[in-house]
């Protein structure tokens, strides 16, 4: 498997991805997704690390990582207990009412073995991203532009179109970051929801009447407040919730951090429970029919080994700041150095 690199190979114009759909702006729908990525990547970690000490771990890993991949063998010492390593996440939205493969999410991130830790940076989905070698366009099409661009011009078949969409945005990441972006991972969201149900809910205290209808996107938020055990849908209404339909019972960005602190804390407490043990089939499923990762499945082992117990604690998010000028977030010049020295410095610890 090809490793992420800093220099960009020619391009020919045979080659440039067809041109992106413009896109609304959609803050709730990037705040709710940005949520997601964070918690179900912490959980995705914890979830399968408990199910490679318990049971059932080898078919999930397998399920998770290419058939490829699995057989790339790494040096010693550079493995992923050993070294630090830098991946790429990106989330699509495949529910009901979701669709298209714009990773509506995208973060970069550097675990490192020695401090048990990690830090991730979260680029906004409509970011202009301009590099060396390849058209100026917004973050999130990318993986859908090279997708359609391995299936039309390089004739690929399915699964090595999406193996190679993956690579060439790795790419364009590496350099962009200035940094070995080794591995990459694509999440469903629905994970999400289905880790909420395979725990068998979770229970919140749900803080106001939240009443919210959105035919566009299938939307429909209707909680009452108190404390409650929210199926995996409802927990993602509890913490994506701003205001009703009638204006009232307005949520601030305070309002939703604190829900998310609480869905956070009620997944862990009852993930590391025995009750939560006793869902890992379940939990497992949920793991392995949404998320897909190019990285070797020994190493997706040492993965779930090395980072078990991991929490929000120990991870370090660093979101990416600008400027909307439609159609295009235009990065904060020293906020991205500030991200960039930040993912340098946890690679070197």
């Amino acid at each position: 498997m090809s490793k992420g690199s800093t220099t960009l190979p020619p391009r020919t114009s045979s080659r440039q991805p067809a041109k992106p759909k413009k896109q609304k702006p959609a803050k709730k729908r990037s705040f709710l997704k940005t949520f997601f990525v964070i918690v179900f990547a912490i959980l995705l970690i914890m979830a399968a690390g408990l199910a490679y000490l318990y049971f059932k771990a080898d078919e999930a890993v397998e399920q998770i990582s290419s058939p490829v991949d699995s057989e790339v063998v790494i040096p010693p010492g550079e493995t992923v207990d050993k070294k630090a390593v830098a991946m790429l996440l990106m989330g699509i939205d495949a529910r009901a009412h979701g669709g298209g493969l714009n990773t509506d999410v995208m973060m970069v991130a550097v675990f490192n073995p020695n401090s048990k830790s990690a830090t991730i940076v979260t680029i906004p989905r409509d970011t202009n991203i301009n590099v060396d070698g390849y058209r100026a366009r917004k973050a999130n099409s990318f993986y859908a532009d090279f997708y359609m661009n391995a299936l039309n011009e390089k004739k690929l078949k399915k699964e090595a179109a999406y193996a190679d969409a993956k690579q060439e945005v790795r790419t364009v990441m590496s350099t962009f970051f200035g940094i070995d972006i080794k591995y990459s991972a694509v999440i469903n969201f629905q994970g999400f929801a289905d880790v909420v149900d395979a725990l068998g809910g979770v229970t919140v205290d749900v803080d106001m009447r939240m009443k919210y209808k959105d035919s566009a996107d299938g939307t429909n938020i209707d909680l009452q407040p108190g404390v409650q055990s929210l199926s995996g849908e409802k927990a993602l209404d509890f913490v994506r919730y701003r205001k009703s339909n009638n204006g009232k019972n307005m949520s601030s960005d305070f309002d939703r951090n604190a829900r998310q602190s609480k869905v956070i804390s009620a997944l862990t407490d009852k993930l590391k429970s025995f009750d939560g043990v006793t869902k890992l089939p379940a939990l497992i499923e949920a793991v392995g029919n949404n998320l897909t990762m190019d990285m070797p499945s020994k190493e997706i082992k040492n993965m779930m080994t090395t980072y078990l117990g991991i929490s929000a604690s120990d991870v370090t998010f660093i979101p990416l700041e600008g400027t909307w000028r439609s159609p295009y977030v235009y990065l904060d010049d020293a906020k991205l150095e500030e991200a960039k020295a930040a993912l340098q410095a946890k690679l070197a610890e």
